[in-house]
């Protein structure tokens, strides 16, 4: 079974991938650490980051078991993978990735930008997680004050809609909800509500 989660940035669905590959006995891949794995290695060299070659490079080179998210997950490495993702032969290397991690039985569930319309467009079931901007810079915000960082919510929220207006824009496999994608809005839910309706709506394409 291949579960597809897609959505913007701080809007749950990593932890929502995480729980639901837990729940189901599925494998896990967070699709946005393998452009952030690509753009840390340009950044630690110095190479520029429209060096599609060189990123190509990388991405052939890439071993998913050593992607560390805690290393990843900084702020400028986040600003570098948005700006290498808009590069189309370094997408089409790692979708290929990530498309054969995917086929791997017992299966998985993936999230990120474009799992369901074009990573997994075949996937069994396709998630598309959203909340509102205000909502997931609050959580954002908390999240890095919540590991002794500094965090100002007005710069957050500011980065926010840069990135969601980046990542919707770009003309090479921009975020957008697939067709056939199940619509799961968690403005106004905690993660416990928004685990409980994700299950519910797998279940239910499961047995359909």
């Amino acid at each position: 079974m291949i579960i597809a989660i897609d959505g913007p940035a701080a809007s749950g669905k990593g932890t929502l991938a995480r729980r639901l590959a837990a729940h189901f006995g599925l494998r896990h891949l967070d699709t946005g650490l393998t452009y952030r794995a690509v753009a840390a290695a340009l950044l630690v060299k110095g190479l520029p980051l429209g060096d599609e070659a060189v990123a190509v490079e990388v991405a052939r080179n890439l071993d998913l078991a050593q992607m560390d998210k805690s290393v990843l997950s900084a702020h400028e490495i986040g600003e570098a993978a948005s700006r290498v993702a808009v590069l189309g032969e370094l997408r089409n290397e790692l979708v290929k990735l990530q498309q054969k991690f995917a086929a791997t039985p017992p299966g998985a569930v993936l999230d990120g930008r474009d799992i369901g319309t074009v990573v997994c467009p075949n996937a069994d079931v396709k998630l598309f997680v959203t909340a509102s901007v205000a909502a997931r810079a609050r959580r954002r915000t908390d999240e890095i004050l919540s590991k002794g960082k500094e965090a100002d919510y007005a710069s957050v929220l500011e980065d926010l809609k840069r990135r969601d207006a980046r990542d919707s824009g770009r003309t090479v496999a921009p975020l957008k909800q697939a067709e056939d994608a199940h619509l799961l809005d968690t403005t106004e839910m905690d993660i416990e509500s928004a685990f409980k309706a994700a299950v519910d709506i797998v279940s239910r394409a499961r047995l359909s």
